[in-house]
């Protein structure tokens, strides 16, 4: 498994190796093992997959606030998608920053997101699917989410002017500035 650093503290790009022949591939996607080798210790107790049917359809920027917050490892099981993650830690040094990468199942590549950071995504493709583990329940109550477009994040979703495709949820959210944030940074 390659593992690799962005320039977020804690949120890092995983791609794990991939075994082809004539049939096909085959690939460990996680090992928990080899991954507390390296430093990362996660228990990860619900795994999710979404399908989304039509290309520009956004889902996020959702968090989970403690003592249900949740770290998540995403990666993209069927077409392209660009998974972003923005720290909203209270004193990280990249309060606010983003992070974005395409996801993809030709990629292979899976983002390894902390708790405290919001997670979204727009595809690309028709019929994506995305698949992600949870690290915590999902629980209702500490459900949160914040505006895909929020200016003072300033994420390009790399939409070039088309529409997104968004939720009730998604599009009543409020603005980052408006959240009461319950993360703090804790250092990495």
């Amino acid at each position: 498994m390659q593992v690799d650093q962005t320039p977020l503290p804690g949120l890092l790009i995983l791609t794990p190796r991939r075994f082809g022949d004539s049939r096909g591939f085959f690939s460990e996607s996680w090992n928990k093992r080899q991954m507390a080798d390296r430093g990362l210790h996660y228990e990860f107790v619900q795994d999710n997959h979404s399908l989304s049917a039509q290309v520009g359809t956004v889902r996020g920027l959702h968090f989970q606030a403690p003592p249900h917050a949740q770290a998540k490892l995403v990666r993209c099981g069927r077409g392209r998608l660009f998974d972003v993650a923005v720290d909203i830690r209270k004193g990280s040094p990249t309060f606010g920053q983003w992070f974005g990468i395409e996801l993809s199942f030709e990629n292979g590549k899976q983002l390894m997101i902390p708790a405290g950071f919001l997670h979204g995504f727009v595809t690309r493709a028709p019929d994506t699917e995305i698949i992600y583990k949870c690290t915590d329940y999902y629980a209702p109550e500490a459900d949160g989410a914040v505006r895909f477009d929020d200016p003072d994040i300033g994420i390009d979703w790399g939409m070039e002017g088309a529409e997104a495709v968004l939720s009730d949820k998604d599009a009543a959210a409020p603005l980052l500035k408006d959240l009461d944030n319950p993360f703090v940074w804790e250092g990495v």
